[in-house]
Parts: structure tokens; sequence; C-alpha cells
């Protein structure tokens, strides 16, 4: 017999042992994947963002169509995202 607390804490655990960690990236990492979101959007290249997600890492791939520092999100084709969520940007051949 369990008591009701310890069964919502098993539940809780089972549901999310499986769920990425956000990685922490340094200064250096910061400052290179904002140069080149800023080198996509000037020069209208396409890039592959990967983006942090719960369950499984998510990529972007497309052109950078804004970046807008007050919201802290840019777009790509069309769609906002957080710019907090961004854990690599590469650039596509």
């Amino acid at each position: 017999m369990m008591l009701p607390e310890h069964k919502a804490a098993l539940n809780w655990h089972n549901a999310n042992k499986d769920n990425r960690q956000r990685i922490s990236l340094d200064d250096q990492e910061l400052e290179q994947i904002g140069r080149k979101l800023t080198e996509a959007l000037n020069r209208r290249t396409i890039v592959t963002v990967r983006l942090y997600d719960e369950k499984e890492q998510l990529q972007v791939v497309g052109m950078v169509d804004r970046i807008s520092q007050q919201r802290r999100q840019f777009m790509v084709n069309g769609d906002w995202y957080p710019l907090a969520d961004i854990e690599g940007v590469d650039d596509v051949e």
C-alpha cells in the first residue's frame, strides 16, 4: 500500500525521467551564436538552428527574417522562437 503523496511523486518521476536537460552555454558560445544569426540575417543565408525542447532536440532550417532583442526572440520562415532556447547554429551547405 502506498500513500497518495508517494504515488503522485512516483508518477511525476516516471513521466519526467526521459526529459532532456537544458545545456548551459558559456559567453563565447553565446557570442558565436549571436554572430552567426546576425550574419545569416544580413546575408540572407539558410541556417540550421538547434533548439531546446524537454522531449527532443528540435531543428529549425531556413532564413532568419528578424531578430528582436527587446522580445528576446528571432524569426525564421515567419515563426518566432525564443533566443534562450538556442543550443547551436550551423550553416547549411
